[in-house]
Formats: C-alpha cells, sequence, structure tokens
C-alpha cells in the first residue's frame, strides 16, 4: 500500500499535526516510510515492525534528540509502503536509502566492489589471475581483498611460490618460446611444456591449499621437497624450493594480524568525532587478513554510532556477499534482524557479534585504532582543503569558497579519438565517483577545433542539470568553473553559458603564461583584466592540482577509447557475437576480412558458432554490400 504525499497547501498542517493525520490510515503492518518536505523531497527513509506504532511515535511533541526533532519539524508529508516481514522492510529500506540518498540517513558514499584472486577452471594449465565484478568464469575465486593493491602484492608473491601463470589464454596458446616471466622464475613455462600437466595441477592444488589458509602443509611439503632434493645432490633444484619458502613466508608476514581463531569474517569498527565518521573494514579469509578499507558515511545529521554503524552495513553488504561472521564495535539496533536480512540475502547463516574479550575483542580493537587514526588524518586534509577553497573564493572574488568545483579539458590527436573530460573538487578533495567522460559526437566539428568541443561538452552537461535539476536542489550543480584556456576560451564558455540561460555560475581560465612555465599561469575572468598569483601562493599550487587532475583524466580516457578503436573490428557490431566468439572467428580465418567473405558452410564450421549465429554474420555482411 502506497500513500501519496498530501496536498501541500497554506491549511495542511506541518510537523507533528502533518504525522498525526496519517495515523488514520495505518494499520500495524510492518513497512518502510518516507518523510517529505515541504518541496516533497526525501527527508528520511525508515523501516517499522508496526507503521502505525511507529508513526505515532513521532507524532508525540515531545522525548525527541535534536536531530530527530528538527526532521519532525519539517515534514510536510509521508509516503508509505507495507511489507509481509520486518526482515522484508529493512532491505527495502536500504535499497532506498542508497536510491534516494536523504539528509537525515546515514549514507554509504564510497561502494566500489573488491577484487578476487581467480584460478581458472576452464584450461588444462590453470591461469592465476585478479578478478573484479560477476563470478562468470569457471574456476575457484578467493577474496575479497580489500584493494587491488593487496591482490597484486599477494599475486606477485604467489607466483614466485606456485609459478602459475598469468598470461591470457590466446598468449599462452601462440607462444613458441618462454617468455620473461620464466627466465626470473615467475612462471614454470607450461605454454612450452616446461612442466608436466600432473605437476602444474599440483602446483595449482598447492596454491589453492594456500589461499584456503592452510599455509603450514604446504610449508612442510616443500620443505621436505628440499630435503630430499639436497639429499639427492640436486643443489639447484634445493635452491629454487629454498626461495618459494622464503616467498611465501614474506606473503604470511606482509599480511600483519593473521587470525587463529577467526577463519571467515569482516570487522567493521567505526569511530566518530567532530560530526564526522570513518568505518574501518578488515577483511579475513582462511585465517588470513586480506587487507583494510576505510569509508567515511554521511552520518544523517547527527545519528549515533548504532544508527551509523547500521546504515552502513545494510548499505555495504547490499550488492556484497557477506562472510560467515562480521565483528562490530558497537552494539547495533536491532543486530538479530539485521542478520537475518543478510542471512537471506547471501543464501546461509550470517552472524553479527559484538565481542567483549579474547581474540575477536583484540581484532576490533586494531580495527578501531585504525579508524580513529584514519578520521584523524581525514580531518586534517578536509582543514587544509577548507583552507584552499577560501583562498581559491579570495583570488576570484567568490561570494563564498566553492563546496564543487568542476574544472574541463578536451583530448584527442589532430581531432581524432575526441574525449571531453570533467573532474569535480570540494572540500573532501578529488570527487572521483563524480568525474564524467564525454565522447565528442559533432560530425560537423573541424579536426582540433577545441571551442566547438567544449562547447558541445558544456552544452551536454548544463542541458542534463536543466533537466534533472532546474531548481538546483542537489549538490551536482557546481560553484565554480575552471577552464583549461585564455580569454578566447572564457569568452566562447560565457557564450555557451549565456545561450543555456545560466549566467551566475563563476568561470575563470587558467592560461600558461608567455614562456609556458609552470608558476606564471594567469587567470581569465569574463570581462575583467588577466590576472596571475604569487609564485609561491599555496592557492597557485592548488589551482595546478586541479588543472593537472583534468589533465590527466582527459589524457587517459583519449588513450583508452584509442586503443578501443585499434581493436574494434565489424564484427563488434554483429549481434550476438562477444568477444569469445569474436576470437573464435578471428583464430579460425585469420581477420575480420576473411570472416567478411567466408561462405555460410565455412562460418557454420567455427567451434561455438550455431546455425542461426552463421547465417546472421553472412547477412550482416552480405546485406550491407
Amino acid at each position: 500500500m502506497t500513500q501519496p504525499p498530501a496536498d501541500n497547501t497554506a491549511e495542511h498542517p506541518t510537523g507533528h499535526a502533518c504525522i498525526q493525520s496519517y495515523l488514520a490510515t495505518l494499520d500495524n503492518s510492518p513497512g518502510v516510510y518516507r518523510m517529505l518536505d515541504a518541496e516533497s523531497r526525501v527527508l528520511y527513509v525508515g523501516k517499522a515492525k508496526s507503521l502505525k506504532k511507529r508513526v505515532a511515535n513521532y507524532a508525540k511533541p515531545s522525548g525527541h534528540s535534536p536531530r530527530i526533532a528538527r526532521m519532525i519539524s519539517e515534514t510536510a508529508s509521508m509516503m508509505f509502503l507495507t511489507t509481509r516481514t520486518e526482515t522484508e522492510a529493512l532491505l527495502l529500506e536500504q535499497n532506498l536509502i542508497k536510491q534516494l540518498k536523504p539528509r537525515y540517513n546515514v549514507l554509504l558514499r564510497d561502494d566500489k566492489s573488491f577484487p578476487n584472486i581467480l584460478i581458472t577452471r576452464d584450461h588444462a594449465f590453470p591461469q592465476i589471475t585478479k578478478h573484479r565484478g560477476a563470478k562468470t568464469r569457471k574456476g575457484a575465486y578467493f577474496g575479497p581483498f580489500a584493494s587491488a593493491g593487496a591482490v597484486n602484492r599477494t599475486l606477485n608473491q604467489l607466483q614466485k611460490v606456485f609459478l602459475l601463470r598469468n598470461c591470457s589464454d590466446s598468449m599462452f596458446d601462440s607462444r613458441t618460446r618462454p617468455c620473461l616471466l620464466y627466465q626470473i622464475k615467475r612462471c614454470s613455462g607450461p605454454c612450452v611444456g616446461k612442466i608436466s600437466a600432473a605437476d602444474y595441477a599440483a602446483a595449482v592444488r598447492d596454491a589453492e591449499r594456500f589461499l584456503q589458509g592452510k599455509s603450514t602443509g604446504v610449508q612442510e611439503a616443500l620443505a621436505a621437497e628440499m630435503e630430499a632434493a639436497s639429499e639427492a645432490l640436486e643443489f639447484e633444484r634445493a635452491a629454487a624450493l629454498r626461495d618459494r619458502i622464503r616467498a611465501l613466508t614474506q606473503v604470511q608476514s606482509v599480511q600483519g594480524i593473521n587470525p587463529r581463531g577467526v577463519a571467515e569474517a569482516d570487522i567493521v569498527a567505526l569511530h566518530m568525532e567532530g560530526g564526522q565518521a570513518c568505518v574501518q573494514v578488515f577483511f579475513i579469509r582462511a585465517n588470513q587478513n586480506w587487507g583494510n578499507r576505510d569509508y567515511y558515511p554521511r552520518t544523517g545529521a547527527g545519528a549515533g554510532p548504532e544508527e551509523v554503524l547500521q546504515g552502513f552495513l545494510g548499505q555495504f553488504y547490499e550488492n556484497k556477499e557477506p562472510p560467515r561472521l562480521i565483528l562490530t564495535s558497537h552494539d547495533i539496533e536491532d543486530r538479530e534482524l539485521m542478520a537475518a536480512a543478510l542471512s537471506e540475502r547471501a543464501g546461509r547463516k550470517v552472524e553479527i557479534a559484538f565481542p567483549q574479550r579474547g581474540e575477536k575483542t583484540e581484532l576490533v580493537a586494531g580495527a578501531l585504532r585504525n579508524a580513529k587514526e584514519s578520521l584523524g588524518r581525514k580531518m586534517a586534509e578536509s582543514a587544509a582543503q577548507g583552507k584552499l577553497l577560501k583562498g581559491l573564493a579570495e583570488a576570484f572574488g567568490l561570494e563564498a569558497p566553492p563546496n564543487r568545483v568542476e574544472i574541463y579539458d578536451n583530448s584527442h590527436i589532430q581531432g581524432t579519438n575526441a574525449v571531453g573530460a570533467m573532474v569535480v573538487a570540494g572540500p573532501e578533495g578529488f570527487v572521483k565517483s563524480q568525474y564524467r567522460k564525454f565522447n565528442i559526437r559533432g560530425d560537423d566539428l573541424t579536426p582540433g577545433d577545441d571551442f566547438g568541443m567544449m562547447k558541445e561538452v558544456l552544452t551536454r552537461r548544463f542541458k542534463r542539470l536543466l533537466k534533472e535539476d532546474p531548481d538546483r536542489q542537489g549538490d551536482t550543480w557546481p560553484d565554480l568553473l575552471l577552464i583549461d584556456g585564455g580569454a578566447g576560451q572564457v569568452g566562447a564558455v560565457a557564450q555557451i553559458m549565456g545561450d543555456l540561460g545560466v549566467t551566475d555560475i563563476p568561470i575563470v581560465g587558467v592560461a600558461k603564461g608567455i614562456d609556458r612555465d609552470a608558476g606564471k599561469e594567469e587567470f581569465h575572468r569574463p570581462g575583467q583584466r588577466p590576472f596571475a598569483l604569487r609564485h609561491t601562493d599555496p592557492v597557485l599550487y592548488f589551482i595546478q592540482r586541479l588543472r593537472d587532475e583534468a589533465h590527466r583524466f582527459a589524457i587517459g580516457t583519449h588513450r583508452a577509447k584509442r586503443a578501443k578503436a585499434v581493436g574494434a573490428t565489424p564484427l563488434d557490431e554483429i549481434p550476438g557475437v562477444g568477444a569469445t566468439r569474436k576470437r573464435a572467428l578471428l583464430t579460425h580465418f585469420g581477420s575480420a576480412k576473411a570472416v567478411s567473405r567466408a561462405g555460410l558452410a565455412d562460418l557454420k564450421a567455427v567451434d561455438g558458432i550455431s546455425d542461426s549465429l552463421a547465417e546472421t554474420i553472412y547477412g550482416f555482411f552480405h546485406e550491407r554490400g
């Protein structure tokens, strides 16, 4: 049942009276409620075991925290959705929070996927590699690891120990002599028969045993092999085994904490200070520490630690598989309910524990110490960033320090593979989740027309903003535009923005000086004389960092587009032909041109190409001609 927001007329009550008016329409069903302000913006999303009882509590005129009292006073209407169970309500609540981002809810702002280590099982000589995303490839997955760096370090050491290949299947099949990794003893050379299939399979089993936490048995087996080789006077083999044992020991030492009594857990610790929060998550798998990552959730205008941690857990595991045990630094609200919701999502039991003694308490204490230190560093960086933004406002005559600075740049080679790039900075530094790339589409642009490219980028950017947030209620409108260029570029941008009806956003062009030396930049504003900052001014260095970041992002995007174009073939346009079938066709015929000339019978003879797909491929090329 959905209750639409009430008509916000002058007669319609707000605050406690508004909430009270909904009580007659509610029963004791579980569900989710939304509180909206006079502009129908969602203030808060919550779940309830009994919607009637929860709303009745909000309708009371007293007994609320300052945060809840503020929220109630701003409430002009409510919406309701009933569910079958409270667990279902909890899951729906977290989905809506992530989607709607209400001001008074705790919000997890950085929510990236985690990398895994994959040992493939679709090849006679399995590959060990880093994997991120859906687990669609056949193989054994180990993770999650906290970062790509944690995976890369582990992979590097595992290659020294187990000598497994990391090359792609196509590269493996094309080798006629061993690669450099074989020469530096990072691979056993299975591509050219330097190791038997049986011995390679044994190495794969050892690698899997190690990643499952059975490292002691692996080390003992390697030590026995080394001793046997030494007794047989096979000193070169003994030395190689000794090096592998050393590498294995190094893997374990860089992991730091390796708990004995906790085989699989996420350790989640929260530290709050000065209205800000840091959550540290440590990943323990197979009795090994696979890294940690810090998060800085929005605290919902003053929520307490139990609510912050519960909101974090619900959103963090919304698209990730939870472990069997989650250890927390605070006893969250509705702990049993959250465990039931995560268990339902995972399809197995998930326990959430707030340990009070023993090794688990020590693990949480370590994570909590990291959270406190990380938040201290973050607050120091934010203070420094705040000073720089204040200096930026003073330098460019802004009314207040900008909360959102957008920096634009273009990249191309003689007009080809042209891209525009936008990076974003604010009080917390660069906001990489807000970066945007623009593939330049203008067919009528002269190659190298930077003005035309900038016009296309800004037109697309601000037309979308005007459509999605015309009243500028969100936080996606910039307070300052920085453009890489001088008076000409600034004048052109000002005209573009004027044509769009957006004339109140300050525009500054950053141009190199006469001899184009960094440090002698000139700054241009519409209708004003250019000026420069002192060579030692920290604000000048800050602007250089902003411009360089935009340039780096634009160049990287351009290179990626160019590399993709180099590898593109007409086969990419055929429905049903993905990467695997494309590779099969190119391997069979040698080139895309040969595929286009092939007869229907020849296409049907390719492994993995069905009769119907062969007819599609044949029709694609011959109908075009």
